[in-house]
């Protein structure tokens, strides 16, 4: 399984504008590093919960359609399944109709799954052979993004903004804040 950004988010769910407020800094000096530090911090959130905030799309590829006939998407929320694809040994793809699959946007994580009178898919190709092009997050702006995962990515940026010490290696890293985690608790997926 692979799994690839190809649309990043077109804007961040917290503004530099908010971030320098909520760092109360006035000056211009540091507008790189908050910008940069903001990036930062929506892509530790984002991996360290397996979701997308701003809308971006994703291409998930898989070996083989699992004998389930269901895939779960990733990346959640998912929005959107836009085409799946069956690669033959050329390298060229098939697009499966979209009749052919049910999805399941409001689940998470979101769900394909293969309709029951659907032919089954043979890809020729022996890896990543079958595509899932997806749109996952919560909207095209930041206020679509919960406010607790917008309050968590400021105090991140605070934290991060602040503390500036070297990274040593082989010493056990600081986390960061509690009340990030915290803040973020509610987002994290449990597996049973």
């Amino acid at each position: 399984m692979a799994l690839v950004l190809t649309a990043p988010p077109a804007v961040e769910p917290i503004t530099l504008a908010e971030a320098k407020a909520h760092l109360r800094v006035d000056a211009n000096d540091e507008d790189m590093l908050i910008g940069s530090l903001i990036v930062a911090a929506r892509s530790f959130v984002e991996r360290s919960l397996s979701l997308a905030m701003i809308s971006q799309s994703w291409s998930l590829y898989l070996d083989r359609w699992p004998r389930s006939r269901e895939v779960a998407l990733p990346i959640a929320p998912a929005q959107s399944v836009e085409a799946i694809r069956v690669y033959d040994s050329d390298n060229q793809p098939t697009e499966i109709a979209s009749e052919d699959y049910v999805a399941d946007v409001l689940s998470v994580p979101g769900r394909l799954l293969l309709a029951a009178t659907a032919t089954p898919i043979a890809p020729a190709r022996e890896l990543n052979a079958v595509e899932i092009v997806f749109i996952a997050g919560y909207g095209d702006e930041p206020e679509d993004v919960p406010s607790p995962i917008r309050q968590a990515l400021l105090l991140l940026v605070t934290h991060w903004f602040e503390s500036r010490e070297p990274v040593v290696l082989g010493e056990a890293p600081y986390e960061g804040p509690a009340t990030v985690a915290s803040l973020l608790l509610p987002y994290r997926r449990v597996r049973l």
